[in-house]
């Protein structure tokens, strides 16, 4: 093995045991995480783990485990708007909602209240800016036939860092209007653009939920649209949301190229399983499609 390839697996091999100590972290989230045992899931020695983690990360440990508590926060004060701030600030291991505000005002810039009400997402993004974790695992995916979806759809045109002001739009009028309502229907997103290579300004992502109608004429900017039926390649993707372009990479840099597949003319898009911030992010799941032409285009 060359000297190069050999540097890529150690490289490889540290970044995997970073990956374990980040999914240890979000899977005990609540409960006390000492450097102790950090560092023993992560085989590294206990008196190196902080300076290991900091030139790794960016950050230091007890800062990381702070911003994965408040991001889970931030996102229960926005899209949860009826549960009390007190309960939130409990629940992120803080002792009451003072010095809950405090952090977060520190961090992002507004009080819990401020954020709930009017969101600065293009600074929250700021701090979350982790190192990607690519490529860690084989992924299981399987090719299926679907059926085309009606969907009322908002399209979300600008910084994918402010998409969640677009995701608010589209709660507020699922919630307003009864028309596809969360409970009964399937909420999907339909990528365009890759946002790592896209500039800001021109990336273009949908917010889908179907529906069994058209959409009628509303001051939202929803529209009706059709999801196309026919071959995909399907892979699921557990964890948090934030980092489903690791198995988007995964299809289009590990499977595609090796399966003798061809991709039909419609864009990668989401099945989110699993919506809302209830759940812990571990336990998000999302199915990722990726259009196929039919055999006989293929052959042909």
């Amino acid at each position: 093995m060359s000297r190069s390839k050999v540097e890529q697996s150690r490289a490889a091999q540290y970044a995997a045991r970073f990956n374990q100590v980040f999914d240890y972290i979000e899977k005990h989230l609540d409960e006390p995480l000492s450097v102790e045992d950090l560092s023993r899931v992560a085989y590294f020695s206990k008196f190196h783990f902080h300076r290991q983690f900091s030139e790794y990360c960016g950050i230091n440990v007890s800062r990381y485990i702070q911003l994965i508590k408040l991001k889970r926060a931030s996102h229960r004060l926005v899209f949860n708007p009826d549960e009390r701030i007190i309960d939130i600030a409990l629940d992120a291991g803080f002792e009451n909602p003072e010095s809950f505000s405090r952090a977060f005002k520190h961090i992002f810039g507004q009080t819990p209240t401020e954020f709930r009400k009017n969101p600065a997402w293009d600074l929250w993004h700021k701090h979350y800016q982790f190192p990607k974790r690519e490529g860690a695992k084989k992924m299981d995916v399987k090719i299926v036939h679907v059926e085309s979806e009606l969907v009322a759809a908002l399209e979300h045109r600008g910084s994918p860092t402010v998409l969640n002001d677009s995701v608010q739009q589209f709660i507020e009028w699922r919630k307003t209007t009864g028309l596809s309502p969360v409970e009964s229907s399937r909420t999907y997103g339909i990528v365009y653009d890759n946002p790592e290579t896209t500039p800001p300004a021109d990336f273009r992502f949908d917010i889908c939920g179907s529906v069994t109608e058209e959409v009628p004429a509303n001051t939202k900017g929803i529209m009706t649209k059709l999801i196309p039926g026919g071959r995909c390649a399907v892979v699921r993707h557990v964890g948090s949301r934030d980092r489903i372009g690791e198995s988007v990479y995964y299809l289009y840099r590990q499977w595609l190229p090796h399966s003798g597949e061809e991709l039909r003319d419609f864009p990668v898009y989401f099945h989110y399983l699993t919506v809302g911030f209830d759940q812990p992010e571990f336990e998000q799941q999302t199915d990722v499609y990726l259009p196929l032409k039919s055999l006989n285009e293929v052959i042909a």
